[in-house]
């Protein structure tokens, strides 16, 4: 198989999955997640419902299209910190950025698709195993900057520190959203937010695991 043949294949695959996820997430947004099922969405998107539980082994992962991306953030952000920067100081920096830019990943979701997880048990409670995932994920990255040994207790409770902030804040955006705050003013208040929260943390984190 050439280079282009596979390019085309995976151009094609990706265009497949956003297909699906895309015309998922409107039919969610319009009669809930709850309510609205695999042949559905398969039907909108004129595939086999199988091939959308091949992109989508679970129908959750349909509504968070990002959640990959999500699970890794922490972790990526303090893996490719600069030299002399510690993982607060990367995860402080990456977090503004994240809030100046809008990231859906930080909870920038719209009106809709933030009432819709409010309104959903299944996606509520998948959205906080998400949330366990990442910090899951930044522990293992600590331990490693750090030298501990596996399951060692202080990257376990640096990564819970760090990964409680990052929920309270993306819960703050989500408050902020149904409350019906622009995505401009979400990002005012949760700037000023997030100074509070990573200040508080600097006296016990603010030298940990520095590249």
């Amino acid at each position: 198989m050439s280079i282009e043949t596979m390019g085309l294949r995976e151009s094609k695959k990706r265009e497949t999955r956003q297909s699906i996820s895309d015309h998922a997430t409107r039919l969610f947004l319009e009669h809930g997640f709850e309510d609205t099922t695999i042949a559905e969405i398969a039907a909108a998107a004129r595939v086999a419902k199988k091939t959308v539980t091949n992109y989508f082994p679970h129908k959750e992962d349909l509504a968070f299209d990002h959640h990959e991306e999500f699970v890794a953030s922490l972790a990526d952000a303090v893996r490719s910190r600069a030299p002399g920067e510690s993982a607060l100081a990367a995860l402080r920096r990456v977090f503004t950025a994240s809030i100046e830019a809008h990231d859906p990943v930080a909870g920038f979701a719209g009106p809709d698709f933030v009432q819709m997880i409010a309104k959903s048990p299944t996606l509520t409670n998948r959205l906080r195993d998400l949330h366990d995932l990442r910090e899951e994920a930044l522990e293992g990255v600590l331990a490693d900057a750090t030298g501990a040994e596996p399951g060692g207790i202080a990257p376990r409770a640096a990564a819970a520190l760090l990964g409680t902030a990052h929920r309270v804040l993306f819960g703050r955006i989500q408050e902020l959203t149904l409350a019906g705050e622009d995505d401009a003013r979400i990002a005012a208040v949760v700037s000023g937010a997030a100074e509070q929260v990573f200040d508080l943390l600097e006296p016990a984190l603010g030298g940990y695991a520095t590249a």
